[in-house]
């Protein structure tokens, strides 16, 4: 898939969840556009100017989040005082997204996702299925404690450089 031209946001700001949250959220593109919502994979990456140009900026509204703990987020999840086990469920990323929507007036929209951000787009699909009109899905993980340790472990192995 091309990419399309760089492109600047033209809104941004933080949602602020219940439990201290500062997550930072923007949008560019054609701001009456066909919204979508491009979600990052992970562990720890955020949305960059490279993932604005995944979409037609002159038919999209683009909304770009960094999820809990990632990119200019904050907490960040490598903070010492973070309990990821506290603040880093998947049920929390999809209520994230939701209260995002809301907040810009999404009525519904297109999901993509890459890595982490397929399976968190699959699983805010299933949450609120009357709030996507389609998925895009790309290097799909299921996030198995297999799939994970060969990600995070194991591949070293084969690529001790990276």
């Amino acid at each position: 898939m091309p990419l399309h031209p760089p492109i600047e946001p033209h809104d941004a700001g933080t949602l602020a969840t219940d439990d201290g949250q500062a997550l930072h959220w923007e949008t560019c593109g054609n701001p009456d556009g066909r919204p979508a919502l491009h979600l990052h994979g992970g562990p720890g990456s955020g949305a960059s100017a490279g993932t604005r140009r995944y979409f037609d900026p002159e038919r999209y509204r683009i909304v770009l989040l960094d999820q809990r703990g990632c990119g200019r987020s904050r907490p960040l999840a490598s903070d010492p005082g973070v309990d990821l086990g506290r603040t880093q469920t998947t049920q929390l990323l999809v209520d994230d997204i939701e209260r995002l929507r809301e907040l810009l007036a999404v009525p519904s929209w297109v999901v993509r996702g890459g890595s982490w951000g397929s399976t968190l787009a699959l699983a805010y699909a299933q949450a609120h299925p009357q709030r996507v009109d389609a998925l895009v899905l790309a290097a799909v993980t299921t996030t198995t404690e297999r799939e994970v340790r060969w990600v995070t472990e194991d591949m070293r192995r084969i690529f001790p450089a990276a």
